[in-house]
């Protein structure tokens, strides 16, 4: 969309980018929406999870979604925040226990889970807790419009403040397991004990709070013992922060992953009789290169920046909200500019072709942006003026890529 008498297009910045002579260079040929990989809602996503573990413990209201996984009376869900599937097999040798696990991955078929999108800690911990997909539970991204409001909603830090049963009404498999006579108890960081996140993801149960890693899994197998049948779920964030601070095979990264694949082993050789440990994450991650070709500054960027009332999400799975009447002339910007990088759809399409699930609630709808762009090279939407600290960050996620969307379903058994 650049013109002779307007500053250089986006695509003129650093890109790879066909020459002028090329005819492509005036119809750049987009990205099919239905061309990006839809993660298994139903079959093996994050979300079938819970509720395929609590429908065999004969929980009423949940359904056993992943068919691999034999039922067991006692299961304790290890959740790795920041460890995907191809992370996990690039480093056998930082992570010997949980390489030997790598055949157990999904009732032995060797086989990951899918996220589901976005593939960010806020929406994946939703899709956890509550066994539904994004566009049920309506945690559908990093940050995303409050339709109340017309601000943005950052679901993670939850700022500002949104009543957290009314943003999501849905009960949790804990909520769930509970009510069944299950025993269910999450033994995580103090500090999430009264998070809105927490409530509306994680709630139901007993909640035990214990600062080292060490306390938290010796803990978990405690818990998975008292009772006959139990749900117990156990948290570790240090792999994600080193990857985001310092990227995915730095050696801090590599040292959280060595310290959580102890910590896995310790919790295996704790394991009481007829249970089962599952060790997942809530999504993976790539590392981006500091420069233009790859950090594309929505600030900097005029022509991204046109028609546009709010930026959501984050550098690999945007939401874009425009102003009134300019959703068709943004999609279309978006989709010239980078819809070679890109899946770039707009709400509609983003929701037939399933990102968000097999359907989306009419309470979540006007949370997806008009326009969603999803990365498929190792590129970056940032906002250096507007969220610069997530602007800094080596290590991103978020979209549909194998990287970001595996996630391992490791399996030990006493």
């Amino acid at each position: 969309m650049s013109h002779p008498s307007s500053p250089p297009a986006a695509h003129d910045r650093g890109r790879s980018v066909p020459a002028p002579a090329d005819p492509a260079w005036d119809h750049p040929e987009p990205l099919p929406v239905d061309s990006a990989p839809r993660p298994e809602y139903g079959t093996g996503s994050l979300a079938d999870l819970l509720p395929t573990l609590a429908a065999g413990m004969g929980v009423p209201g949940t359904t056993a979604a992943i068919p691999e996984l034999t039922p067991v009376d006692r299961a304790c869900v290890f959740l790795i925040d920041g460890l995907g599937w191809e992370q996990l097999r690039a480093h056998p040798e930082d992570a010997p226990f949980m390489t030997s696990l790598l055949a157990t991955s999904r009732g032995g078929t060797g086989r990951p889970l899918t996220a589901g999108y976005p593939a960010t800690t806020a929406t994946s911990l939703a899709s956890v807790g509550t066994g539904l997909p994004p566009g049920a539970h309506g945690l559908p991204g990093y940050t995303v419009r409050d339709p109340a409001t017309g601000e943005l909603m950052n679901q993670l830090r939850w700022q500002p403040w949104t009543e957290p049963s009314a943003w999501q009404p849905h009960p949790t498999v804990f909520q769930l397991a509970q009510r069944a006579g299950v025993h269910a108890a999450q033994v995580t960081s103090p500090a999430f004990e009264n998070t809105p996140l927490t409530k509306v993801a994680l709630s139901g149960g007993t909640f035990l709070g214990r600062l080292s890693g060490e306390d938290r899994v010796d803990l978990a197998a405690e818990q998975l013992a008292a009772a006959d049948r139990s749900l117990v779920y156990t948290y570790y964030a240090e792999v994600d922060g080193a990857g985001h601070r310092f990227g995915v095979d730095s050696d801090a990264w590599r040292g959280q992953l060595a310290h959580v694949d102890r910590l896995v082993q310790r919790l295996a050789e704790q394991l009481p009789p007829r249970s089962a440990l599952y060790v997942t994450a809530d999504h993976g991650m790539i590392d981006v290169p500091f420069d233009e070709q790859h950090r594309i500054d929505f600030d900097e960027d005029w022509e991204l920046r046109a028609g546009v009332a709010l930026l959501g999400g984050e550098g690999r799975a945007r939401h874009v909200y425009a102003l009134p009447g300019a959703e068709d002339d943004v999609l279309t910007c978006w989709r010239e500019v980078l819809g070679e990088q890109f899946w770039v759809a707009s709400r509609d399409e983003a929701i037939a072709a399933g990102w968000f699930g097999p359907s989306v609630d009419e309470r979540v709808y006007g949370r997806i942006g008009d326009v969603v762009a999803a990365a498929r090279d190792d590129v970056l939407i940032i906002a250096s003026e507007r969220e610069p600290k997530e602007s800094a960050m080596t290590g991103n996620h978020g979209s549909m890529t194998p990287a970001e969307q595996l996630v391992p379903l490791l399996e030990v058994r006493p």
